[in-house]
């Protein structure tokens, strides 16, 4: 009997674990200084907004800067985002910061492959989904990629069959590795001949496979969160990729995940955990007003322009606290 209960409780600790993992309350933190400013030069700066949609409920609680700042979207993919300008600057440094109150959903579409239960895919108009299938300045759909999505489909009979496949030759082919320089450009050519990188590498070989076999996918970049943490400094960026076929709407993958965890390998096609915030979407990012220099490769980080030309001498600063554990933390004391 004992063993029974001990059983039966261990089944319901971890189901409470299970559901209390489908989301995420915490707060981030966005802030970062244009440092070391020659006097009297033109400042612009541009950094994303995270948003709401149907995985996150995003809420800005304060918004501070040494310019005053107005909000803006970008046009084709409609990324928030705020703009400052100092026509001609009177000093050398210049911070922002932007606080968020976040609740991160998990997004789960496919569980084994197949519509999760509950699930309601949304059919998008083909309109819609074109820019979804063209290239990108580093993310080709014609030569090798074509080829190897080709090779790797060759067996599949449906557009969900396909992107698996193409998932599988990624995650086979691929290893997460940012030693060495050329990684972190989400180059498909590059990471075709290295076989390494970090997620960008990963999820832009996998839209340029996708989109040649005629699947629109679309690329997400946020900052991730760590599982085993209530709180930290966050280093650096996380994307994932999301595809699209008719049976079961746009579903999210995140290749470089399941590489690094590799017993989640079949969690990772067709979920997102809600370990993650996302900013912005898409590739080739022309700012609102105009940047003077090319499109942005990808949109996460603040970009600066001092006297017409891109300024790389930002310090970034990101961290996030998780909300619940904080109340759970004060409740105790």
């Amino acid at each position: 009997m004992l063993s029974r209960s001990l059983t039966l409780f261990a089944v319901v600790t971890l189901a409470l674990a299970a559901a209390a993992q489908d989301q995420r309350h915490f707060a981030f933190h966005y802030g970062f200084t244009v440092k070391n400013v020659p006097p009297g030069s033109q400042v612009r700066v541009w950094f994303p907004l995270a948003h709401s949609d149907p995985y996150q409920d995003v809420t800005i609680r304060t918004k501070d800067g040494d310019l005053k700042f107005r909000q803006t979207e970008e046009q084709e993919y409609g990324n928030a985002l705020l703009f400052a300008e100092d026509a001609k600057s009177a000093r050398s440094e210049y911070k922002f910061t932007v606080d968020y109150d976040v609740v991160r959903r998990e997004h789960v579409t496919l569980v084994d492959g197949k519509l999760a239960p509950g699930t309601h895919p949304e059919k998008i108009a083909q309109l819609k989904l074109a820019r979804y299938l063209e290239p990108d300045r580093l993310v080709p759909t014609t030569g090798l990629p074509t080829q190897l999505a080709v090779e790797q489909t060759r067996s599949a009979t449906t557009q969900l069959e396909k992107a698996r496949a193409i998932y599988d030759y990624v995650f086979a082919t691929m290893r997460y590795d940012k030693s060495g320089t050329g990684w972190g450009h989400g180059d498909t050519l590059w990471a075709c001949d290295s076989k390494r990188g970090n997620c960008t590498d990963f999820h832009s070989v996998f839209m340029s496979m996708a989109r040649s076999q005629h699947i629109p996918a679309r690329f997400e970049i946020g900052f991730p969160l760590p599982a085993d943490k209530h709180s930290a400094e966050i280093p650096g960026y996380h994307c994932w990729a999301e595809f699209y076929v008719d049976q079961t709407g746009w579903v999210p993958i995140d290749i470089s995940e399941a590489w690094k965890h590799q017993e989640k390998r079949n969690y990772f096609f067709g979920a997102h955990d809600a370990n993650r915030v996302q900013f912005s979407l898409g590739r080739d990012l022309k700012l609102n007003p105009a940047q003077a220099g090319p499109p942005l490769n990808y949109f996460i980080y603040p970009y600066v322009e001092v006297n017409g030309k891109e300024y790389p001498n930002v310090a970034i600063d990101f961290s996030f606290r998780d909300v619940d554990a904080a109340a759970t933390s004060a409740t105790s004391r």
